[in-house]
């Protein structure tokens, strides 16, 4: 997948010409930097249309796990209730199976509304509950323009990387030594990332299994 920032947008990070980087290393930085980024929010973040995936059901509340969601007319969402042991899958309408809060599906009704009474769907002959077992789920999902503050966050971790190939937090040569002012590697990168992340609203975990 393309990263989600260039060597030209590190070079403005890093203050410095574009043609003075290291052209291999310096994509190399933008790769890792968005594979870190991505891995720790949990979210593609890109732009990606028709993604199919299969969630667990069994609650009231189904969470789309990809963000931000994106329904339009070229981009539907179609959710499915899979049959178990060869029964019939049903397709699920919005509005009136169900509703959408972002990307919360939410069906039925609170227990305290007296739930087990009640029916949705049209002529109102289902009774209301919750979601199937497995709920397979398209839809599209994530930015044409990615923000400017995660472009930010990937960007300060690409300098990390271009700056510290060698990813020692201190260098020592003959008469000569140099010490990072920042975490380069490991449990510290990562927790920082989350940090910013979580600063942002973007890192969220959630499962899923993708089908196409």
């Amino acid at each position: 997948m393309t990263a989600l920032i260039t060597p030209a947008q590190l070079a403005s990070r890093l203050r410095v010409p574009v043609a003075s980087l290291d052209a291999p290393s310096a994509q190399d930085a933008c790769d890792h930097a968005t594979g870190m980024v991505r891995g720790v929010s949990a979210q593609t973040l890109s732009f990606v249309a028709g993604d199919t995936i299969d969630l667990p059901g069994g609650e009231r509340i189904l969470r789309l796990p990809q963000r931000p969601v994106v329904v339009d007319g070229g981009n539907p969402l179609t959710v499915i209730e899979l049959g178990e042991y060869g029964g019939i899958d049903v397709t699920m309408i919005e509005h009136r199976d169900y509703t959408r809060l972002g990307a919360d599906l939410k069906r039925g009704w609170p227990w305290w509304y007296g739930a087990s009474q009640r029916l949705q769907g049209w002529p109102y002959t289902r009774l209301t509950g919750v979601w199937a077992p497995t709920v397979r789920v398209t839809y599209s999902h994530g930015y044409a323009t990615l923000p400017d503050e995660v472009t930010s966050i990937v960007l300060d971790v690409a300098a990390v990387l271009y700056s510290n190939p060698t990813q020692l937090r201190s260098i020592s040569i003959d008469d000569y030594s140099e010490t990072r002012a920042t975490e380069v590697l490991g449990a510290n990168l990562v927790a920082a990332i989350g940090l910013k992340l979580a600063e942002v609203g973007l890192k969220r975990r959630a499962f899923a299994i993708r089908t196409v």
